[in-house]
């Protein structure tokens, strides 16, 4: 009897466990890693897919390689054929008219086989570039357009001094260039610091950029031809004859760059800059110079990647899940994927930004779908560092079939947002107010490394509409404010079928343009009660009372102060990622006062074994980094 008892006890526990079970990414993603040939790190910098399924991919190391039957069908492996070699850092890849086209560090190449061979025995000088000989200066590319013009966009070089500080050291670093088939350059636009990510989303061209220098947080914007999209660095060649640019770069340093001085012509480290009340914002630049290209979509820093790549529309027609005709957004550093999706609101696009995959194996890199709708992912980390365990990584991701609870969109209105569902929401809960919660916040404009979060302000959401069939809400929102991030975080909302919570509860929209039109009257809303006020997820918080000296933060305190001033980008509390791990730091017995100097002034020559030195972050308020240090000595164990 006792058994039977205990039987069936433990199919309740079981029974119970299922029911409450939280979905995971894998429930609906899967990823597959393709093996690589024995001995070779592919590091990918580079990849497409040919007419025939195939898949070429080039890599950092100078090769490219021709897969036949990467999606392993029959459980057979795929097979290999090494294409071209010899190349210098290939970081990009396309197929036009039987050849293959790649951006090395100084040229754009045609690679073609004209024997039949299976190997490139064409290897063509499209257009060639200077280079300078900085390790920066990588060049990304092509995307080709329907007429056959190719899009090559190139880095910055770092400062002497500033090791983070862009220059364009020689012509067209910092620029996007249209090159045609026969070897035309024309100059497209400036304003790129690592540019990374470019992408040709139906017909127009789009690219995503890194946080640094002039940069506060990575972004994607839309280029039109003549466009200057905020890193001064490429402004340098914008008085040569061809140049559609018209921004001054000395006016430009003049009217902002006050730290930007020489002593006996070296570079004077910016001072401390303080967290203004009034700061330098992209939209408050263009006050003196229009030419601004601002964002159409805001990726913020550490939450939705730390070293954006490939910008790639879902063209699958649902082969790939329920976001056709969506965006998907690599990142290197944070080895994940995002997902994008822009409208356009008075002739400008803008959109919305979420989560959508991570725990790939290495840095995402390069991106293309397959013919049967999976995506494959090239991954590499070495010289920047990822989240991944891996130095390189080939992968694929296959839809399970499986709709995930999401927020498929979120759409500017007049008065607010309106938020539409892969599933049907649970009505009761999603007619409560308090079942959403978000802020908005921007970000500094300035010559410093990054910048945190600014000027954040809780949502005042109103009240909500549900639509009949439970996939669409509206939230009417009393404090829209134009130019600003909206951060709508919906922890309160379940499918009506299985009580699901949203897969990614957290939507970034850049509301560049409020829409004109009909607002929604309060007799149509489910108002919020007015005791109970919204309550905002601000990243400032609440104002606490000055700490004791004995005083310190737990995690849970510290980490929104983490999270503002991005330190959670590079460092996790015992994983190595970009940077040393908290607990290591706490190992070096460094004093409180000398952690805020290293905040402040880093000596990468402390940390060896890292290859990516940190930057100055004087944009930190000193309260905040004093408050981080006694945190980060309070991991000591033994003490």
């Amino acid at each position: 009897m006792k058994t039977i008892k205990y039987l069936i006890a433990s199919c309740l526990i079981l029974v119970s466990c299922l029911v409450i079970a939280q979905p995971v990414e894998d429930d609906y993603y899967q990823m597959v890693t393709i093996p690589a040939p024995e001995g070779v790190l592919l590091e990918v910098g580079g990849m497409t897919t040919m007419p025939d399924g195939r898949v070429a991919l080039s890599t950092r190391r100078g090769d490219v390689w021709v897969v036949e039957n990467p999606y392993m069908r029959g459980g057979e492996v795929p097979r290999y054929t090494l294409f071209a070699s010899g190349l210098h850092e290939s970081l990009g890849l396309a197929y036009y008219q039987n050849s293959l086209y790649t951006a090395q560090r100084g040229e754009l190449t045609r690679l073609e086989d004209t024997d039949g061979d299976g190997m490139a025995n064409v290897y063509e000088t499209i257009f060639a570039w200077p280079l300078s000989g900085h390790y920066h200066e990588y060049s990304f590319g092509p995307k080709i357009d329907a007429e056959g013009n190719m899009y090559v966009t190139a880095n910055v070089a770092f400062g002497d001094e500033e090791w983070w500080r862009g220059e364009s050291r020689v012509k067209w670093r910092g620029w996007t260039m249209k090159i045609s088939q026969n070897g035309e350059m024309t100059p497209w636009a400036t304003g790129m610091r690592s540019p990374c990510g470019i992408g040709l989303i139906d017909g127009e061209f789009f690219y995503d950029d890194n946080q640094g220098d002039w940069i506060g947080s990575g972004a994607i914007w839309h280029v039109k031809q003549g466009s200057f999209t905020g890193h001064p660095a490429g402004l340098r060649w914008s008085d040569e004859p061809n140049a559609p640019v018209e921004v001054n770069q000395e006016t430009f340093y003049s009217t902002f760059d006050e730290r930007r001085i020489k002593e006996n012509g070296r570079m004077i480290k910016p001072a401390n800059i303080p967290n203004e009340e009034d700061p330098l914002t992209m939209v408050k630049a263009r006050e003196t110079f229009p030419e601004i290209t601002l964002p159409a979509v805001w990726l913020p820093h550490a939450i939705l990647g730390v070293s954006n790549s490939e910008i790639l529309k879902d063209e699958t027609g649902g082969g790939f899940g329920p976001f056709a005709g969506q965006v998907f957004v690599g990142d290197q550093g944070q080895s994940k994927i995002m997902r994008v999706d822009m409208e356009k609101v008075n002739g400008e696009y803008q959109g919305v930004a979420f989560d959508f995959r991570s725990n790939f194996q290495s840095g995402v890199l390069r991106m293309t779908f397959g013919k049967d709708g999976s995506l494959f992912v090239g991954e590499t980390n070495r010289g920047w560092g990822s989240a991944g365990p891996a130095n390189s990584g080939f992968e694929r991701l296959v839809w399970t079939g499986k709709v995930p609870m999401e927020m498929r969109t979120v759409r500017a209105m007049p008065d607010g947002f309106e938020l539409e569902f892969t599933k049907p929401v649970d009505i009761e809960s999603a007619k409560d107010p308090n079942s959403y919660v978000g802020q908005s916040f921007t970000y500094k404009y300035h010559s410093v490394y990054g910048s945190p979060t600014i000027q954040n302000e809780a949502l005042k959401i109103r009240g909500v509409k549900v639509s009949d069939d439970g996939l669409k809400v509206r939230l009417v929102v009393d404090n829209l404010r134009q130019y600003f991030i909206h951060e709508i975080n919906t922890p309160g909302i379940k499918s009506a079928e299985g009580g699901l919570p949203v897969l990614h509860p957290r939507a970034y929209y850049t509301l560049n343009n409020i829409p004109e039109g009909e607002k929604l009257k309060d007799s149509d809303l489910s108002m919020r009660s007015k005791k109970s006020p919204s309550k905002g997820v601000a990243i400032k918080g609440p104002k606490r009372e000055p700490m004791r000296a004995q005083e310190v933060l737990t995690y849970e305190e510290v980490e929104p102060l983490l999270q503002k001033n991005t330190c959670l980008a590079c460092h996790k509390m015992d994983n190595k990622v970009v940077g040393p791990p908290f607990l290591e730091i706490a190992k070096r017995r460094y004093s409180n006062k000398r952690i805020v100097e290293l905040i402040y002034s880093p000596e990468p020559e402390n940390w060896p074994n890292y290859a990516t030195p940190m930057a100055p972050m004087p944009q930190v308020p000193k309260d905040e980094a004093e408050k981080i240090a006694a945190w980060i000595n309070s991991l000591r164990s033994g003490d």
